[in-house]
């Protein structure tokens, strides 16, 4: 057991070892899921969940708050008042995003049998200095986190492939296709045009299979 302190009050955790496992129908479906930022994630069908941040839908209310809390007196009982006003718009904003995760992540499980996405390093990537508030806004670890968590839950298979080459690789006829981060069509010298990041999916989805058969066949 523990006591947790947050901007609203105090919370009791208990830690419990339980083996929670739900049979579902199998829905005979793989899926790969390529995130962004413009969007949270493409799939390897084409389609797009769109990213909604929240920090950014609040930042104008999180700076209001930061200045009436700047102009209190330090040490007066209004600047306590005003701090507590504005954590607790950043814990709101923080459970929307896990909120979000969470719902979207059963989603994909309950919907797949076999889900696969890049073993992108988060803590690597925050430290781009132009992008590292859009990256923890979106959310991504703890989406992974739900994924792998209902995927044991519900009997599922989650496979993180290596991010590299996903979005260069051609996904038909496998040519490297180089493009910047501001190209968001994948078109190939054999004909292939598809959206980058679904073109990404289907490279991700075909390289998970790759590892889960050379798995099974190392296991045999």
């Amino acid at each position: 057991m523990r006591l947790i302190r947050r901007a609203d009050g105090y919370y009791c955790q208990f830690c419990i070892n339980v083996d929670v496992t739900e049979e579902v129908e199998p829905t005979q479906q793989a899926i790969a899921l390529d995130v962004g930022l413009s969007d949270f994630y493409t799939d390897s069908l084409g389609h797009k969940e769109p990213n909604p941040r929240f920090f950014r839908k609040g930042e104008k209310e999180l700076k209001r708050s930061q200045r009436r809390l700047s102009r209190k007196q330090k040490g007066s009982s209004n600047r306590k008042k005003a701090r507590q006003r504005l954590a607790k718009k950043h814990l709101r904003i923080s459970r929307q995003r896990s909120e979000h995760a969470k719902r979207l992540a059963r989603c994909v499980v309950l919907s797949n049998d076999f889900i696969a996405y890049e073993d992108l390093q988060v803590r690597n990537l925050v430290k781009n200095h132009n992008l590292s508030k859009a990256i923890s806004d979106v959310g991504w670890y703890q989406f992974r986190v739900w994924l792998e968590y209902f995927a044991k839950k519900f009997g599922k298979v989650t496979v993180a492939v290596p991010p590299h080459y996903t979005s260069q690789e051609c996904s038909n006829c496998g040519r490297i296709v180089k493009k910047s981060l501001s190209t968001r069509t994948h078109q190939c010298h054999c004909g292939t045009c598809l959206d980058r990041d679904e073109n990404a999916a289907i490279n991700i989805l075909r390289e998970a299979l790759r590892s889960a058969i050379r798995s099974v066949e190392t296991c045999s």
